[in-house]
């Protein structure tokens, strides 16, 4: 397929959104089933230029197209506007064009006799093409306006019931977070296109493979604006709350954010691989970052009473998990996880409400008791074998990448919670026999799925020259400490009873009382105006 074609519909999925959401308020509302046909159809429309182009793409060399250039001062560069299609490019816009499709799909029946449906759909459409926006984006300042525009089109949506005094605090919070994210984004634009003189990605691409000697000062604090802007915009700790409280907002609003939005900061360090890669510390402090919004929302989470506030701090752990391998290094992986848990978000989201039926209905015991000390060491010597064998299978290197050796071990841990589980039931031979395929299956479509990406978006991204210094080793050892650390208290906590765990659950329960701080520090500093939250129709 030309390269022409490709462009032209990887354009074509966020045009055909904005023209659909150009209607005003007022008559997408007076005929507010037909606005939801039109963008229902919108938005499969969109879907099809996204799978077009990447089936014309595939996955080979960057294809750039700029339709307007304005000159900036002081040799920044040029603002323009254009289309960057790649590997990471196709991939992203075909899973956000999808899921929006099917989120568009729910909200023509969730939404259905609102007062304001048409509004609903308009802003809805709104959000979508501005993150489909910034993911075809080819200049770094077109990729910042794409990035505010999404936040401040997804507070619209956010803020739909204007009249629920939770959804406007949750809204104000993340309000508040944004534009800090956006300040931070804007000026490391500025600071790259000031060092470098140009905004073209693929400009600053070359200039980065170009670079010899250390990486410029300016580039530095650019990569930590970078991390403070990604950590943001992925609801992570301390600065995760209105993640949690924005359930007030309609169930498909819920699902678009968790499943499509929040996953842009994973995107935007991939974008920014070349000067990320460059930049050890703030890959450092983007893994350090990571790794403690991980391990808190994971024992949070099990507390957790209500479905959709669990599926809240899950996203925030899942992408601590996806800083996480960024930090690392191992942007093939971070891709790879977000993809999974964008449709797996967008899913559970969706079905939330059926979930109730599955927790009534009745189900066997599943632990018949304490695992012993050789259930132990059987669960993680089989899951560390099955590991090894599937990453040997795949071709895996550690000495290319040693932030693998870190991610297998993960893997291990996670197939050995499994094996333990069956294990307990020594009596039950087929249980284990399955666990052990499950297993098995699970640590070859890892590192099977990890290899196909890497390949995928080989040319889209700049990888970490390979190296393993003291404080990577202290890293990777502190990331295997935190998992095994966190199946050893999920196990240990089911077998605590009495008042110890009743104060441990409650502490957890409530986040351990942090965002409670946040709120208060937010309400001094930028109180919330209630005149300003009103929505027109």
């Amino acid at each position: 397929m030309s390269s022409t074609l490709v462009t032209t519909a990887a354009v074509a999925a966020p045009l055909a959104l904005w023209l659909t959401a150009m209607v005003p308020s007022a008559a997408a509302n007076r005929h507010g089933a037909l606005m939801a046909r039109a963008a229902n159809g919108a938005a499969w429309l969109a879907f099809a230029f996204a799978v077009l182009s990447l089936i014309g793409h595939g996955f080979g060399p960057p294809q750039t197209v700029t339709f307007l250039s304005i000159g900036l001062p002081f040799g920044m560069g040029d603002f323009a506007i254009g289309v960057l299609v790649n590997g990471v490019t196709v991939i992203m816009l075909t899973l956000v064009a999808l899921v929006g499709a099917i989120v568009s799909t729910y909200s023509r029946n969730y939404m259905a006799g609102e007062a304001r449906e048409g509004y609903f759909h308009k802003w809805m459409l709104m959000t979508l093409a501005s993150i489909l926006t910034l993911i075809v984006s080819s200049n770094l300042l077109m990729f910042a306006l794409a990035w505010m525009a999404t936040s401040l089109c997804l507070h619209r949506l956010l803020v739909f019931y204007p009249e629920r005094p939770a959804a406007l605090m949750a809204a104000h919070k993340k309000f508040v977070f944004s534009r800090i994210g956006d300040a931070s984004l804007l000026i490391a634009v500025l600071l790259i296109g000031s060092t470098l003189h140009t905004l073209d990605f693929q400009s600053v691409y070359a200039a980065m493979d170009a670079l010899e000697g250390p990486l410029p000062t300016a580039l530095h604090w650019a990569a930590w604006l970078v991390v403070i802007s990604a950590a943001l915009k992925c609801a992570q700790f301390p600065f995760h709350g209105w993640i949690l409280q924005v359930m007030e907002a309609p169930t498909p609003v819920s699902a678009l954010l968790h499943a499509g939005i929040v996953n842009a900061g994973a995107f935007l360090v991939i974008r920014m691989s070349p000067i990320m890669s460059a930049s050890g510390s703030a890959l450092d402090g983007l893994a350090i970052i990571g790794l403690t919004t991980l391990a808190i929302a994971s024992l949070v989470m099990l507390t957790q009473t209500s479905i959709k506030v669990s599926l809240a701090w899950s996203t925030s752990a899942q992408m601590g998990f996806m800083l996480l391998e960024a930090g690392l290094g191992l942007y093939s992986l971070a891709l790879l996880h977000l993809v999974a848990h964008s449709l797996y978000k967008a899913h559970a989201f969706l079905a939330s409400g059926s979930s109730v039926d599955g927790f009534r209905a009745p189900a066997l015991p599943f632990n018949a008791g304490a695992p012993q000390a050789w259930h132990w060491l059987v669960a993680f010597q089989g899951a560390l074998l099955m590991a090894l064998v599937a990453g040997f299978a795949f071709g895996i290197d550690p000495s290319h990448q040693p932030a693998l050796i870190v991610t297998g071990a993960i893997v291990a841990i996670a197939v050995a919670q499994l094996l333990l589980q069956a294990l307990v039931l020594e009596d039950n031979a087929k249980l284990l026999l399955r666990a052990t395929a499950i297993g098995a299956f699970v640590c070859v479509a890892y590192f099977g799925l990890h290899t196909a990406f890497e390949h995928a978006i080989a040319s889209s991204i700049t990888p970490v020259e390979a190296g393993f210094n003291a404080f990577d080793l202290g890293l990777s050892l502190a990331v295997i400490a935190v998992f095994v650390g966190l199946i050893t208290l999920q196990h240990l906590f089911t077998r605590l009873q009495g008042p110890l765990r009743q104060a441990i659950q409650m502490h957890l329960y409530n986040g351990l009382y942090v965002d409670i701080l946040v709120t208060r520090l937010i309400n001094r500093l930028w109180p919330i105006r209630r005149e300003s939250a009103s929505v027109p129709a």
